[in-house]
């Protein structure tokens, strides 16, 4: 019999250390003890209560309709910036534009939020918008930190994209718009999907 190699087994234990304790909270969520620590049996009755609690289920809607609406913007703008830090090589303040876009991987949450609140604050002031803070700001400020996610993303794949195929569509006549929704998007589809699956996870976690 073969035995696993070292790789193997580091493989197995770091899935497990993510994992288990999720298996585990799924476990308990079953527990029919109102005490986390003592198992008195299988229960749904908390699943029941879960689902009769209506404000619970608002602020769970609200939080995927904002993760939603985020996501798809987010995908929209960062495949825009992407596209601009790859097929164009050279343009003046492309450095500059480059740490913008980034900029959100590595700064601190607090920091953005605390900037969006000031920038929002300020802009009522002056122009008069927004006129509170709610839905429509919150949606900005998470497809502001999630554009960048998706910018990295989608351009990492379109780094690897052969540009004679795309040279080859225009040559056999069809138009920039044309070979860009038959040529490079069905290839950057799953960079697309991935960059929206992460902001979507990144924007429900941040609400």
């Amino acid at each position: 019999m073969r035995k696993p190699s070292f790789t193997t087994v580091m493989l197995i234990v770091g899935l497990l250390f993510l994992y288990l304790p999720m298996v585990i909270l799924v476990i308990y969520s079953f527990n029919s003890s109102r005490l986390v620590t003592v198992w008195a049996g299988f229960s749904g009755r908390w699943y029941v209560e879960l689902f009769r609690d209506r404000q619970i289920l608002a602020a769970v809607w609200t939080s995927l309709r904002i993760a939603f609406f985020s996501a798809s913007m987010a995908v929209c703008l960062g495949t825009l910036a992407a596209f601009v830090m790859t097929r164009f090589s050279r343009f003046r303040g492309k450095t500059v534009l480059s740490s913008m876009v980034t900029a959100p991987l590595v700064m601190p949450e607090v920091i953005t939020g605390l900037s969006l609140l000031l920038l929002f604050v300020h802009m009522a002031q002056m122009v008069g918008w927004p006129a509170d803070r709610g839905m429509v700001t919150i949606w900005i400020a998470h497809t502001t930190f999630c554009s960048a996610y998706v910018a990295v993303v989608v351009a990492s794949r379109l780094r690897e994209v052969d540009l004679s195929i795309e040279e080859a569509a225009m040559d056999l006549g069809a138009g920039p718009v044309k070979t860009f929704f038959h040529i490079t998007l069905p290839v950057i589809s799953p960079a697309l999907a991935a960059g929206w699956l992460l902001a979507f996870t990144l924007s429900l976690d941040d609400w």
